[in-house]
C-alpha cells in the first residue's frame, strides 16, 4: 500500500523559509525570505490535513484549491500543482509574497485551530510559482483565435492586469492606459522591494506585452486623454485606477516641511531602487538618511513605511497607532518583522500637532480604548493631559487613501459614484451606472488588498467576455 503523503500536522512543526538576519536584511531591499528547497515544500506541504471544508479555501478571496495543490506538492508533482493553483490565480507568486496570509488562508487553516500551527501555503505558493519560471512551466498566453472586440482598462495595477490576462487568453483586443511610466500600480510603486522584488512584477507585465497587450503609460485620463475618447476606441471600458487620494493629518502645523505623504516617500524610494533620478529623494525630502522618523498609522502601508526608512538609514523610527497592537488593521507578521529590524511602535496614541516651520517635534496625545465602535473594534478616547512631544525631522502619514472625483475629473456624470467617493458598480458583473463601462478593485471597494483586486479584475472580465459572446450569438440570429 502507498504510503500516506498528507496528515502529516502532528509530527511535523509548522516552517517558514528561513528569514534573512534582522541586522543583515535591513541593510537593502531585497526579499528577507529565503526559497523553500524541494524537499522542505513537499514536507510542509504534508501537514495539510485535508480538510472535508476547507477554510483556508473559503477565506480566499480566489477561492484557490489550496488542499489539492498542496497535496500534489506533497507528491513532488510540482507541474501539476502549479497549473491548479494557476488556474484560479494570475499572479500567484505575487500573492504568495504579499497576501496577509495570517487574516486569509492561513488564518483559517483547521490545524492552526487545533494547535498545531498552519501550513505555511503562502510560502508554498511563492515556490511553485517561481520554480514554474525557473523550469519552463508557465507558457505565452497564446489566444485560440483572436476577437474583433476590444477593451480599453484604466489602470495597469493588479486589477487592470488580470482582467487583461483573462481577455487576452480569449482573443480579445486590451489597451492599458495608466499614469505612470510603468505598469504595476502600488505593486510597482507602492510596495517596496523587500515584499515584493520588481522582477517578479515585470515579468508579468511582459507576458501580456508578449501576448498583444498594448501599454499606453505616462497617460493621465482627463488630461492626456479623454474618458470619451477611450469609450469611443473600444467596445467596453474597464475602469481599474485604484485609490490614490491620502487621507492627511487635521492637527495644526501638518503643512510644516517634513510632514510627508507615504504614497509620496514609497514611490520615491521605489523609483531610487529602479535607478531613477528622484530629486526629492537626493534633497532629503523624501529620504529617511539621518532622520528622527515618526510614521503614524497601522495598516500595512505604515509598516511598509517603517520598514523602508529603517533601510534609508534612519536614526530612529516610531510608528505612532491610536489603538492596541491587538486592534491594529495591518498584518502581525508585518510587526513582528519591523520591530525585529529596530522599529519601535508607540501604542495608544495620536498626533495633536505638529512643531516647526521645518518639523522639529510632534506634539502625542495618549489614547486608551473605549466602547466598541460599528466596526467592532474598540474605539480610541483621549486621555487628558497626558500630551508629550516626540522629536521628529521626517513625519509620514500613512492613514490611508481616498477614492479621486472621477466624475469631475473625467468630465462624465454619468458615472455614478457611492457617498464615499467609490464607484457604484454591480456586485455581480461590476458593470457601473453607464453601460459598457466596467469597474474593479480598489475604485469600488475603498482602500483594500491586491488578492482582492485580482478576483474583482478577472470576474469582470469574465463579465465581460459574457457580454460579447451573447452579442455575437443575436448578431448571428
Amino acid at each position: 500500500m502507498a504510503k500516506q503523503p498528507m496528515l502529516k500536522f502532528i509530527s511535523l512543526e509548522r516552517s517558514m523559509p528561513t528569514k534573512r538576519d534582522a541586522d543583515q536584511r535591513s541593510q537593502d531591499f531585497h526579499e528577507i525570505y529565503a526559497e523553500f528547497a524541494k524537499t522542505k515544500a513537499a514536507e510542509q506541504s504534508s501537514r495539510c490535513s485535508q480538510c472535508g471544508v476547507p477554510f483556508c479555501q473559503n477565506h480566499c478571496p480566489l477561492h484557490n484549491n489550496i488542499p489539492d495543490w498542496l497535496k500534489l506538492t506533497a507528491e513532488g508533482r510540482l507541474q501539476e500543482a502549479y497549473e491548479l493553483s494557476q488556474a484560479t490565480n494570475t499572479f500567484p507568486e505575487i500573492c504568495g509574497r504579499i497576501c496577509p496570509q495570517d487574516r486569509l488562508c492561513e488564518g483559517n487553516c483547521v490545524i492552526e485551530q487545533s494547535g498545531h500551527g498552519t501550513v505555511t501555503i503562502g510560502a508554498v505558493e511563492k515556490y511553485l510559482t517561481d520554480t514554474a519560471w525557473e523550469n519552463g512551466w508557465v507558457l505565452p498566453i497564446q489566444p485560440k483565435a483572436e476577437r474583433e472586440e476590444s477593451v480599453g482598462i484604466i489602470g495597469a495595477g493588479p486589477g487592470g492586469l488580470a482582467a487583461a490576462d483573462v481577455l487576452r487568453r480569449q482573443g480579445v483586443q486590451v489597451t492599458i492606459y495608466d499614469r505612470y511610466d510603468r505598469a504595476g500600480g502600488l505593486m510597482t510603486y507602492g510596495i517596496p522591494g523587500f515584499k515584493l522584488e520588481k522582477d517578479v512584477v515585470a515579468k508579468r507585465i511582459a507576458q501580456l506585452e508578449n501576448a498583444g497587450v498594448q501599454f499606453v503609460l505616462n497617460c493621465n485620463v482627463g488630461e492626456d486623454i479623454t474618458f470619451q475618447a477611450i469609450q469611443g476606441q473600444h467596445d467596453s471600458v474597464l475602469i481599474a485606477t485604484g485609490v490614490y487620494n491620502s487621507r492627511d493629518f487635521q492637527a495644526p502645523g501638518s503643512g510644516a516641511e517634513g510632514v510627508v505623504r507615504a504614497i509620496d516617500y514609497l514611490t520615491a524610494s521605489n523609483r531610487k531602487s529602479f535607478g531613477d533620478i528622484v530629486p526629492e529623494y537626493e534633497s532629503g525630502e523624501l529620504n529617511a538618511s539621518g532622520k528622527r522618523v515618526v510614521v503614524v498609522g497601522g495598516g500595512d502601508t505604515a509598516m511598509d513605511c517603517v520598514r523602508t526608512a529603517i533601510r534609508q538609514g534612519a536614526m530612529s523610527v516610531k510608528c505612532l497607532y491610536r489603538r492596541d497592537k491587538a486592534n491594529m488593521p495591518g498584518s502581525q507578521r508585518e510587526v513582528q518583522n519591523a520591530e525585529e529590524e529596530g522599529v519601535e511602535f508607540v501604542w495608544l496614541s495620536a498626533p495633536k500637532a505638529f512643531v516647526g516651520d521645518s518639523v522639529e517635534s510632534v506634539l502625542v496625545q495618549k489614547m486608551r480604548l473605549g466602547k466598541p465602535d460599528a466596526s467592532g473594534r474598540q474605539s480610541p478616547e483621549l486621555i487628558e493631559g497626558a500630551d508629550y512631544a516626540e522629536q521628529a525631522d521626517l513625519v509620514v502619514a500613512a492613514l490611508g487613501f481616498t477614492p479621486e472625483d472621477l466624475p469631475t475629473l473625467w468630465g462624465e456624470e454619468a458615472l455614478e459614484v457611492t457617498r464615499w467617493g467609490t464607484i457604484k458598480a454591480d456586485f455581480r458583473t461590476h458593470e457601473t451606472s453607464i453601460p459598457g463601462v466596467y469597474a474593479v478593485g480598489d475604485i469600488v471597494r475603498g482602500a483594500s488588498l491586491v488578492v482582492w483586486a485580482i478576483k474583482d479584475g478577472r470576474d469582470a472580465a469574465e463579465n465581460i467576455l459574457e457580454t460579447f459572446n451573447s452579442a455575437a450569438v443575436l448578431a448571428a440570429e
